[in-house]
């Protein structure tokens, strides 16, 4: 795997786990990229979803042409040999709820809780080998090049403490074998290519088996860099050239550049609603079955992958709950162009509640409830806004967020009663839906702690146990996918 690269282009790990077979399906989402298995011996196919965490819509150079370090991906979008592939010019960033009928594979991030049921163990996956949230979530003996770099973990009780909001010092980071911790605090600086070792090792002895299978592959490298040493800090430069190249590694907009909110200083990018902050691009790639060299306009989120996954093995989602994702099938065959009329845009960080809804798609057009407060590569915070009635814009006329729709012309009219029915269905469908909360830095029951006696959970000296995980984990695919 390469480490992260300045500018807007990373390369991911395409062409690192095999040649792609023309049996095999590959789904790929908010910027994902992969190779494909051989179909299993009774015909099902194989799946292979990757995640790449903050990769933006003009990481890839087939998008965008000024992002050169992105071939491999580029060739999946447009083949230059007989394959196929199929590219989702609107995709968004979301959560993914990852459950398997088939012999399970999550390597990565998860995020999604580690505690009990939460569990990707508890979720579907025969098999778990990752962190279980954001890897700048826990301290690490070789921290990710934040800016100003958070510190590595404590050695000892006496340690001065860091107080940061961004930095978290008390809790070293943990790598998770199942429901075992191996690793406390994980060594980044290894670990994207673990993953890629631990997936390669799957995809091989589960393809040999005839068994079908299911790999979920979660990447973070983009979320805080890794690799590289930190420049000077008089250099005025950021983790992998100057402090605005670092800042677009949170994502390269492409031509999505949330003008009207750059007026006003802040960030149009990562943390924003704005159109650069949460399209992405998607491959998916299924010799044979998905059109070669399309791309389609389609409304579609990540969380479709799931329904459709289901659908492309040939089972049924629960009936005893409700699903937001569409099986979007049809889209990968290239018979239909229709996806979500309506999108959410919850907030993750900028102006606002986390989690509320600051903007909504409705076809065309996005209407916006709350702007500003996310800090742009300059250093400016824009300033809280919330709108009542909402800003409006048409993207199909204005893909750069320039200018609203005035509110008393015919169109803003005439769009903003399907727009505030649509949000406030929203809204009630949120206040009746489940919702956990655990904060681990809070609640010491959940907590992910090889050695409380330990400061900062530290369980193990280095290299203590790391030899004899690849073999164990070989081990452990092979019992459950032969």
């Amino acid at each position: 795997m390469k480490p992260p690269v300045p500018r807007c282009g990373w390369e991911g790990t395409c062409g690192t786990m095999g040649t792609p077979s023309p049996r095999a399906v590959l789904v790929l989402a908010a910027a994902l990229a992969g190779l494909s298995a051989p179909r299993a011996a009774h015909g099902q196919p194989n799946f292979i979803v990757i995640l790449a965490d903050d990769v933006g819509w003009g990481d890839l150079g087939a998008n965008w042409a000024e992002t050169k370090e992105t071939p491999h991906l580029d060739e999946i979008k447009a083949p230059r040999a007989a394959g196929a592939s199929w590219a989702m010019a609107g995709g968004y960033r979301s959560g993914i709820n990852s459950e398997t009928m088939f012999c399970g594979f999550h390597a990565g991030k998860w995020h999604l809780g580690h505690h009990g049921h939460h569990h990707p163990s508890f979720r579907g996956f025969d098999y778990y080998f990752g962190i279980p949230y954001s890897h700048d979530m826990g301290c690490t003996d070789t921290p990710g090049y934040n800016l100003p770099p958070c510190p590595p973990c404590p050695r000892h009780s006496a340690a001065a403490r860091v107080a940061r909001k961004d930095c978290y010092t008390e809790v070293a980071l943990p790598l998770f074998e199942n429901v075992t911790i191996v690793q406390q605090p994980v060594n980044l600086s290894s670990l994207a290519a673990r993953y890629a070792e631990e997936a390669a090792r799957f995809i091989r002895r589960a393809s040999g088996s005839g068994r079908p299978f299911f790999l979920y592959l979660a990447l973070a490298p983009m979320h805080v860099p890794l690799e590289g040493p930190p420049p000077p800090p008089a250099s005025g430069r950021g983790d992998n050239g100057p402090w605005a190249q670092k800042c677009e590694l949170a994502g390269c907009l492409g031509p999505f550049l949330g003008a009207w909110q750059r007026q006003r200083g802040g960030s149009s990018a990562k943390q924003t609603t704005w159109e650069g902050g949460h399209r992405v691009p998607a491959l998916a790639y299924w010799p044979g079955r998905i059109p070669a060299k399309r791309t389609s306009p389609a409304l579609l989120s990540t969380l479709d992958i799931f329904p459709t996954l289901v659908a492309l093995a040939g089972a049924a989602l629960p009936p005893n709950r409700r699903f937001d994702g569409l099986d979007v099938s049809p889209v990968l065959f290239g018979w239909s162009d229709v996806g979500h009329k309506v999108l959410l845009h919850p907030n993750s960080g900028a102006a606002g509640k986390d989690g509320e809804i600051a903007a909504l798609r409705l076809a065309q057009y996005k209407a916006f409830y709350t702007t500003g407060g996310a800090m742009a590569c300059d250093g400016s915070i824009g300033p809280a806004e919330h709108h009542q009635p909402p800003l409006i814009f048409n993207l199909d006329r204005d893909i750069q967020e320039q200018e609203p729709l005035d509110v008393a012309s015919r169109e803003y009219q005439a769009v903003l009663p399907a727009i505030s029915r649509a949000y406030a269905q929203a809204l009630e469908d949120i206040a009746t839906d489940n919702v956990s909360l655990a904060d681990y830095s809070q609640d010491p029951a959940v907590t992910p702690c090889c050695n409380a006696e330990h400061v900062a959970c530290r369980c193990r000296a280095p290299g203590s146990r790391a030899a004899a995980l690849g073999h164990r984990a070989e081990q452990r695919a092979t019992r459950l996918c032969l």
